[in-house]
């Protein structure tokens, strides 16, 4: 309180002292707020600059939404006045961009925001400062409103590079020009494209201006001063990549750049790095960026800050193309078996994606990623040896060179589990390519890959043990030692119920069936269709959106790739499969049916995994229980749909007349992510032109623990009465998940309850009277008969709950009106319990013999 009394004090010292403990100590929620409010007005009406500044300062300081509302409006007014002094506009303009900042919906757009773009003119460099923080972070959310700024920050800026420092002696920083304010306008430039010519002339001719600036001897040896000449420089080259349509400017940006690349201060070198990855994807600069190759890999292998080290491979990876891959994948390679451990898995990524995407000679491809599965093998996620297979299944001319490659690799003594499933997998396709060879013999081969059998995993030796039933289609003298590996107690009697399971299908399949059958079931995987590539999906996740992977697309455009990133579509499951319980091992099953609409487009669901899909576009039957779960949601709107021990759906919904909103929650109740994670609403013929739903689609991939949520707008355009199915499909740990419930959207949402008095209500009774407008049930009780309960669930159903209007006390009466966007159907129902007999007779009346139908079946279920 004494605080409060100190800002109605007309002595400066005593004022900054109140305004100081305010800012500091007083919360947004104190009832005190309107007192310091008021004596704030009284500051900034005051037109004292002093007493006006200090206001300011206390309105930023706290920056509450109280605060915004209070003064958002007043404080546009004290930026663009003609009187205010230079000091007080310049605390109004970051006190505004502070209030924007934390409420950006309490500031209003008005004429106000044409005069502040014209203080960028003004003869105060302080007063521009502050006006450009302002405009700039405007103009990101309103670009439209803030274009006629760019000229203005050209010319402005051109007065500032082409001055003598002399003319900006207070605003000179260690002899270069107002540092500060040329980094932001040449940021406010990058918030839109390349101005018209007049403009960009002079823009250009700035540019050019400092980039010759950079090459000037120093005037001072002090550190200030090349860090404010280069803050300059970079946000210009910033600003040059941002237009990316002066190739002059470009090159000359990238030769800037790659003087840095050795300069003795690590930051510059790291910002040179990351400003030419960006160069790279220019087609006007990609060239020049190349020249640089030799110290870029140069700064790999001497460089000793880690960060440095990762923007290089960066670099390495952008600058890449047809005709330098070898080297930069051999320098990779080469670095990885010293790399730090955090960046090991990200340059596995590249070198896998850089070794396809330039493969011109496939064998080169098939040396490359086996031997990055030796140098880095627990680096080397799936996606990586799925890619490799696929790859290989794709071209007929790799195939016997690979299983060749494979099986030499094989013969080390310490072999990394990776390579064992790519080997295992070749060698079961492939393996007869090289069978002929008596070095690589079926039985030798066998025999090499059962040596690595007893130190595996148990989805590699699933995988191995499908392996062995290929070979007993392709070697039939080899089936009887298969035979006695899978008779063996170790596989029969295996605690583990998938290894247990292939281990006596493969017996008996290969007991049991003729070899026609046998050649049938185990024939060679069809070729992959061609999609996205799950590797660069992978490392855009990795890297988070914006980075140097985004620049793929740019990339694609000026070169060609051979491979064209392919990636696999789900595939008919073979016998060579994932690990995964509910699958059909053998592909025996009944063919899938075609997937209603567009398939999912690849996003994150670009991931390899789906090499080895099981028939995604299968929808699962409707999950147990679903139906009960379904009822309860007929009378309200929240709460949980569907669990069980992997995920769990809840609902959250509101509905007003004809239209809807359902928020959908879905959780990850265990600790590992969810891949290809794609929920699909699903319309019967019946239902889709009476119902319109849409969807927004939710991230492929829910971290463990996570929660995600999609919301559904629901149209309801005529009455209908099947409910739509939401099926949700997934990888969980390999395996494929696939669940269906019904959705609770029932034609009772769309009432409106309608009050009537007894009259009224008996009235239109009568007026309804045709039998087919009439529906009646009697029914046993399946819950207690209670008052309160029954009177809720009528309310939940959505009519109004008439009292005092039927002559029984005991019964209850509702009325209501159904909207749809073709017609609004008025319904009455009465609902009667005996409770000696636990009975109920429900009856409803309603204009629609269909409406009546499923209203009475809707509600019948719920007592």
């Amino acid at each position: 309180m004494e605080a409060v009394n100190l800002l109605s004090s007309n002595r400066y010292t005593e004022k900054q002292i109140g305004y100081l403990f305010i800012s500091v100590l007083v919360n947004s929620n104190s009832e005190l707020i309107r007192l310091i409010n008021n004596a704030i007005k009284n500051d900034l009406a005051s037109r004292n600059p002093t007493f006006m500044g200090l206001a300011l300062h206390c309105i930023a300081s706290v920056g509450s939404r109280e605060m915004a509302e209070a003064f958002a409006g007043e404080i546009p007014k004290v930026l663009v006045a003609g009187d205010t002094m230079d000091s007080v506009k310049q605390s109004a303009a970051l006190c505004l961009l502070r209030l924007y900042r934390t409420s950006p919906d309490l500031v209003p757009m008005g004429d106000w925001t044409s005069r502040v773009v014209h203080l960028l003119n003004d003869q105060h460099l302080g007063v521009v400062t502050a006006a450009t923080s302002l405009i700039t972070t405007l103009a990101q959310k309103n670009p439209e409103e803030f274009k006629t700024s760019v000229s203005l920050a050209v010319s402005r800026l051109s007065r500032i590079v082409t001055s003598a420092s002399t003319d900006l002696q207070d605003y000179t920083y260690y002899f270069v020009p107002a540092p500060w304010l040329s980094v932001k306008l040449l940021r406010l430039l990058q918030c839109y494209p390349p101005p018209d010519p007049a403009v960009r002339g002079r823009l250009t001719e700035c540019l050019e201006t400092i980039l010759n600036k950079a090459q000037e001897p120093p005037k001072s040896k002090k550190v200030q001063h090349s860090n404010a000449k280069n803050a300059v420089l970079f946000e210009a080259i910033s600003l040059i990549i941002h237009h990316d349509s002066e190739p002059n400017l470009l090159v000359r940006a990238c030769n800037q750049l790659g003087q840095f690349l050795q300069h003795r201060e690590t930051n510059l070198r790291y910002l040179a790095l990351e400003s030419m990855c960006t160069l790279a994807s220019s087609e006007f600069s990609h060239e020049a960026v190349k020249t640089h190759i030799e110290t870029v890999i140069n700064a790999l292998k001497t460089e000793r800050d880690v960060s440095v080290r990762q923007r290089a491979v960066d670099l390495l990876y952008a600058m890449c193309d047809r005709s330098n891959a070898p080297q930069i994948v051999a320098e990779m390679l080469s670095y990885l078996e010293t790399a730090d451990y955090s960046i090991r898995e990200e340059i596995v990524l590249k070198v896998a994606i850089l070794a396809e995407k330039y493969a011109v000679d496939y064998t080169w491809y098939v040396d490359t990623i086996l031997n990055l599965i030796r140098i880095a093998g627990d680096y080397v996620s799936e996606e990586v040896w799925y890619r490799v297979i696929q790859i290989v299944i794709n071209r007929d001319d790799v195939q016997g060179y690979a299983a060749k490659t494979v099986f030499e690799a094989l013969q080390a003594p310490a072999c990394h589990e990776n390579l064992v499933k790519v080997g295992g997998y070749i060698l079961g396709e492939f393996g007869n390519l090289i069978a002929g060879d008596p070095r690589s013999s079926p039985l030798i081969q066998f025999h090499l890959l059962h040596s690595k059998f007893h130190l595996c995993s148990v989805p590699t030796r699933a995988l191995l043990l499908s392996t062995y039933i290929k070979f007993v289609n392709l070697f039939p003298e080899v089936k009887p030692t298969i035979q006695d590996v899978l008779r063996s107690d170790s596989q029969l009697r295996n605690a583990d119920v998938e290894l247990q399971q292939r281990a006596v299908e493969y017996l008996r399949l290969s007991t049991v069936a003729s070899t026609d059958i046998l050649a049938t079931v185990l024939e060679e995987m069809p070729p992959f269709p061609e999609r996205e590539s799950s590797i660069l999906a992978k490392l855009k996740k990795k890297k988070g959106p914006g980075t140097v992977t985004d620049l793929e697309d740019t990339k694609r455009d000026r070169s060609v790739d051979v491979n064209g990133g392919p990636e696999p579509a789900p595939a008919s499951t073979s016998a060579v499969s994932t690990p995964s319980p509910s699958a059909d091992l053998l592909g025996l099953g009944a063919a899938p049916t075609a997937p209603a609409g567009p398939p999912p487009s690849s996003g994150g669901s670009g991931l390899l995994v789906d090499v080895f899909s099981d028939s995604a576009s299968v929808v699962a039957p409707l999950a147990p229980g679903s139906e009960d779960n379904f009822a309860r949601f007929v009378c309200k709107n929240n709460g949980v749909l569907f669990e069980n021990q992997l995920l769990q759906i809840g609902l959250k919904s509101e509905f007003r007349q004809n239209l809807g909103r359902m928020f959908i929650f879905y959780g990850n109740k265990t600790s590992t992510q969810f891949l290809n994670f794609t929920p699909t609403l699903i319309c019967s013929d019946d239902l889709q032109p009476n119902l319109n739903l849409q969807t927004k689609p939710v991230d492929p991939t829910v971290e463990g623990g996570a929660q995600v949520q999609q919301v559904v707008n629901i149209e309801c355009v005529s009455d209908f009465t099947e409910a739509p199915v939401l099926n949700i499909q997934f990888r969980y740990g390999g395996t494929f998940q696939n669940v269906s419930v019904q959705l609770p959207i029932t034609l009772n949402k769309f009432f409106q309850p309608t009050e009537m008095a007894s009259q009224d209500f008996f009235q239109r009774w009568k007026q309804l009277s045709n039998p087919q407008q009439e529906v009646q049930n009697i029914f046993k009780a399946k819950h207690p008969m209670d008052t309160e309960v029954t009177k809720a669930k009528i309310i939940g159903f959505g009519s109004a709950l008439l009292e005092e209007v039927d002559p029984n006390p005991a019964n209850f009466v509702g009325a209501g009106i159904i909207h749809t966007k073709t017609t609004q159907i008025g319904c009455l129902l009465r609902l009667e319990p005996n409770l000696q007999a636990q009975m109920y007779r429900l009856t409803l009346r309603t204009s629609k013999e269909a409406v009546s139908q499923r209203l009475c079946e809707l509600l019948s279920a719920q007592f």
